[in-house]
């Protein structure tokens, strides 16, 4: 079954291409069934390729989805044209009194800031609260996740000695969460970050289960025993080029940056990268909407009882 977006939305001829099934909402309209509603709040700078990102992973389901983006109106966007966001984009003040059975907060180059500083904090943080009667499960991803952890539960991040930025191994430490259904002992996946949260101040300050974790990225998937809140540091919803993309970007910057780790073959950016996380995304993310479709109410409106 498809994912349902705006009709004119950038990424649906992208996906098409992809034989990804993208149903436009027109279309959508004249089905009897009532679909999942799901709201991304899209904190990337280049909100078109993260759309993309996003959607190639919520289409691998059989259920139908509606997908709504969201956007910070508190912070100025430099690479995504207003008009776009007016015409495809929701704002806080426009969702406020909707309901969604899920929701993913992406990550944001913002990392190095103090939360505080952050110019849409206080808006992100409206957002954190209502989402408690008004959607079902969150997903926080990288600094959404740090940024979700700290709202909650007051757990910092902390500066890591250098970015941590490759493709790293992961074990799975709770096999029998409904999220981690399918997965092989250990998998890999990207990460892309300078801060990280520690296990100890996670585990004394919150209720959360460690789902995933590895040596050298440290935590990599956390969630509460009702998966109303799921947090990945990693980014599994990259795609093959995403941190070639993301380190020719830093070296142009004159950021003198490391080569990510464990993508390019014979550690030669000249080779194309290789792509070893695909099930892991593919299996991650259908078991998070399939959790979402069997738990959520049908009348959402029971959220805020």
């Amino acid at each position: 079954m498809p994912i349902t977006v705006e009709k004119k939305l950038a990424a649906i001829d992208i996906l098409r291409k992809e034989n990804i099934f993208v149903m436009d909402d027109m279309r959508a309209m004249r089905q009897d069934i009532r679909p999942l509603s799901m709201l991304v709040v899209n904190l990337m700078p280049k909100k078109a390729n993260t759309e993309v990102h996003i959607l190639r992973h919520l289409a691998n389901t059989p259920l139908q989805l509606k997908v709504d983006f969201l956007y910070m109106a508190d912070h100025e966007a430099k690479n995504t044209a207003m008009d776009y966001l007016k015409n495809f984009y929701k704002t806080f003040e426009d969702v406020k009194d909707s309901f969604y059975d899920g929701m993913i907060i992406t990550g944001a180059p913002v990392e190095t800031l103090e939360y505080e500083d952050v110019d849409y904090w206080e808006e992100i943080s409206r957002l954190f609260d209502w989402s408690k009667a008004h959607v079902f499960s969150t997903m926080y991803l990288c600094w959404g996740a740090q940024a979700g952890l700290y709202y909650r539960y007051g757990i910092q991040k902390y500066l890591l000695p250098k970015k941590l930025s490759g493709i790293y191994s992961q074990k799975v430490m709770l096999r029998e969460n409904p999220l981690m259904r399918g997965f092989d002992d250990e998998f890999k996946a990207p990460h892309s970050r300078y801060t990280e949260v520690t296990a100890s101040e996670v585990l004394e300050k919150s209720p959360l289960n460690i789902l995933a974790a590895g040596p050298e990225v440290g935590l990599s998937i956390l969630a509460s025993d009702d998966l109303r809140q799921v947090y990945n540091f990693g980014h599994l919803e990259y795609t093959r080029n995403t941190l070639a993309e993301e380190y020719e970007r830093d070296v142009k910057a004159g950021k003198n940056p490391a080569l990510p780790v464990n993508y390019y073959p014979d550690d030669n950016p000249q080779n194309a990268p290789k792509k070893t996380w695909s099930l892991a995304a593919s299996v991650f993310f259908s078991n998070w909407v399939n959790v979402v479709y069997q738990e959520t109410p049908y009348d959402l409106t029971e959220l805020s009882k």
